[in-house]
Parts: C-alpha cells; structure tokens; sequence
C-alpha cells in the first residue's frame, strides 16, 4: 500500500492511513500484536468501558474519558495513557463525515518497566503523583513516530520487522512527554500505587476466581481499611465495586464477540446467581444482557478478538 504524499501534515497523514487499515467501524486488529485501530463513524454517548494499560492515540474525531468527577479529553492534541487497567465511561464524537480514528497500543508492562529503568536517570522527576489515567498533549515528535507505525502497518513485512522497534520507540517518547514522570512513577510500581496497580492487573487476569478484599490488602501489603483508602484513590471505586465492573465487562464481552449466553457468562466470570448477575449488569449498562448484546453485535463491526491489550471495550 502506497504511503501518503509527505507534504500531508501528520494528523492528516494518520486519519488517511487508519481509514485505509479501518474501513469498518469497531476495532481492527493490526498486523502486529498489541495494536488496534479504533473508528466510530457516529456520535457515542456516555458508555461504560474498561481499559487494559496502554497509549490511546485519536487522530480524528474526539472522546471523553470520565473517571469520578475528573475529564480527561484525548484528540488530535491529547493523547490518553493508563498505567492500570480501569472501567470508566467514555462519550464519542463523530460522523460519517469526519469519523473518529485512533490508534491503541497495549503497554507491554515487562518491557515498559525495562524502559524505565533507562529513561529515570536522564528525566526530569516527577512533578505530580502517579496517576492510573493520563491526558497529555501531543507533540510533534510523537505524531510522527505515530505516523512512521502506521505506514509500517500497511506492509507486513515492514509490521514484522520494523513495527515491534517502533511501538518501544512510541513508548520511549511518552515516557520522555510532558507527563511523563508521572507515568514513570506509576509504572515503576513503588509506594502505594504500585501495589494497587499490583492487585489491579491480579484482579484483572484472575476476576473468574473467587476473590476475597482481606486477601487482597494482605497481598498489598496494607491493611484493610488502608487498603480501601488508597485502592479508591487509584481506580476512584472501591475494590469490591472494581472487582464486579470487571466481571461485568467481561461477560459483556464474551455474549457480543463469541455468542455465549447470559447465564453462560455469568458462569464463566465467577457469579454463581443468574438473577443476581442480570440485576447488577442492567445497573451497568443501562439494558439487560440479551438487549446489550444485540444492540452492540448490531451497532459495531467488532472485527478480531481482543487481544490483552487495550482497551477491552471502547466506542
């Protein structure tokens, strides 16, 4: 595929390239694993979702981030980055004029945390605490490292062979970006946010299993109600509300993508009373599971499985 005239700026070189890669709307799995295009074709209001750590970059089009009573806006001057996965609500903007187009690149934690450890000694310190969820602005360096992995998305070979250096040179630049030492201290997984974003990604990968709060906090490190002080001031919910958002999510995920029932997915994410589960997931998402599923197989091309990366559910 031909790349675009190098006279186009970047975000108008981005928005070409991902309508090209994204025909359809939903998310796409790219040709390298951890990358997915995003479009939405028509305006979104307020959805909840849940985002597994990683860079969101939008190239057209705008969205809303909602976390408690904070905004956090990414478009084509902000980018989003999560250090911790997080259920949150997201709103949309879009047309199929002017379609919202973003690329997603999950942040592989082992080699993000190798990359901290050779950026801390040539950045500045951190100037605010660590924090799960941040908006920063995009600079022109990272727009074209953003370009430079698209165009090489477009090749296979260029995505096999060219691709895995450009996403760590993607994560490089936000650790270097002007939040970037608040990232830093959050994925360096020191003091207390480090061990709850420790119980996020366990309660992440084990949210099928039973899981008890006491053990939890024992596990941090921390007592219980220390535990539950410094767990909200992370995810902005309490560790039982967290655990549930999951849950939910993932059965979500589950009837829409692979066709599984709703007693069928309440099963398989840990819920031991259809009722109970059907009661708490119509509290979430506004339908019941059956009408969410339909509407949402429906109103997206949900084109590839997720991958472990971000987000789970995004529109």
């Amino acid at each position: 595929m031909p790349h675009e005239p190098p006279n186009m700026s970047p975000q108008a070189e981005m928005a070409a390239l991902i309508r090209q890669l994204a025909p359809n709307e939903g998310h796409t799995r790219s040709l390298l694993d951890g990358v997915h295009l995003m479009r939405a074709d028509h305006p979104l209001g307020r959805t909840p979702v849940l985002y597994e750590p990683g860079i969101v970059i939008v190239c057209q089009g705008h969205k809303r981030g909602y976390l408690a009573n904070r905004v956090y806006h990414y478009n084509t001057q902000h980018y989003l980055v999560l250090s911790v996965p997080l259920p949150f609500s997201t709103e949309t903007d879009a047309s199929p004029a002017e379609p919202l187009l973003a690329v997603s690149v999950r942040l592989d934690m082992t080699a993000v945390a190798d990359l901290v450890i050779e950026v801390a000694p040539h950045a500045s310190p951190a100037s605010t605490a660590p924090a799960g969820i941040v908006s920063t602005p995009l600079d022109d360096t990272l727009a074209d490292t953003t370009v430079r992995l698209l165009r090489a998305l477009c090749s296979p070979l260029e995505a096999r062979v060219l691709g895995p250096a450009i996403v760590r040179e993607l994560c490089f630049r936000v650790l270097l970006g002007e939040q970037g030492g608040a990232i830093r201290a959050a994925l360096a997984s020191r003091g207390n946010f480090g061990r709850i974003a420790r119980v996020l990604r366990r309660i992440h990968e084990d949210y099928a299993r039973p899981l008890n709060v006491a053990t939890l906090a024992r596990e941090a490190g921390l007592s219980v109600p220390a535990f539950h002080a410094h767990f909200k001031t992370v995810a902005a919910t309490s560790p039982v509300q967290y655990i549930k958002s999951v849950r939910l999510h993932q059965a979500r995920l589950m009837m829409i993508r692979d066709n599984v029932t709703a007693a069928g997915a309440a099963a398989r994410v840990g819920y031991e009373s259809a009722s109970q589960f059907n009661r708490e997931f119509r509290r979430l998402f506004g339908r019941s599971p059956g009408e969410e599923a339909r509407e949402m197989r429906s109103a997206f091309a949900l084109m590839e499985p997720a991958s472990p990366g971000v987000p789970v559910v995004t529109h």
